[in-house]
């Protein structure tokens, strides 16, 4: 049984490392891992364990006062195409909607890159219903083209739309 909890500071920095280390297809660039971590200690995290620990992670980052961002999320290997992801996913954006959050958004490598691991993240995010905003070519540099997506999530975006 997976259950998911949202984590003090604490222990926020060793649950991000110890996944990201285990996705080294996603996160093989040290100092961009070692970015992550040092950040996720200080933004809200959300972790999905078993009885063996933590085996995946959400964190959320703000960038207004209704736009929010997903920091970093991984699930380890053995666990994925289980629906962790998506139930982390899940259990941020019905904080964020807490926190009157109307946006999310997330970076991710672009199709044009033209690596599979994440022609799998891009579609993990088309089905949770983000959708393509732009392309930042040059944000991590040319061999890593960026892909920003975002998804409505706010309860006043939902309410114009009827």
């Amino acid at each position: 049984m997976i259950l998911i909890e949202y984590v003090e500071p604490s222990v926020r920095a060793q649950i991000c490392e110890s996944i990201l280390r285990a996705l080294p297809d996603w996160f093989a660039i040290e100092s961009a891992l070692l970015k992550y971590v040092r950040e996720s200690a200080d933004l809200p995290m959300f972790v999905a364990a078993d009885a063996t620990g933590p085996v995946g992670f959400i964190t959320l980052q703000q960038h207004g006062s209704a736009a929010w961002e997903i920091h970093v999320i991984g699930v380890r290997p053995d666990h994925h195409r289980q629906g962790i992801g998506r139930r982390l996913l899940e259990e941020g954006e019905q904080w964020l909607r807490n926190q009157d959050a109307e946006f999310l958004t997330v970076k991710t490598l672009s199709a044009t890159a033209g690596y599979e691991p994440y022609d799998r993240t891009r579609a993990f995010y088309l089905a949770a219903g983000f959708a393509p905003l732009m392309e930042l070519p040059t944000l991590w540099g040319p061999e890593d083209p960026c892909l920003v997506m975002i998804k409505p999530i706010g309860i006043r975006h939902l309410a114009h739309r009827l």
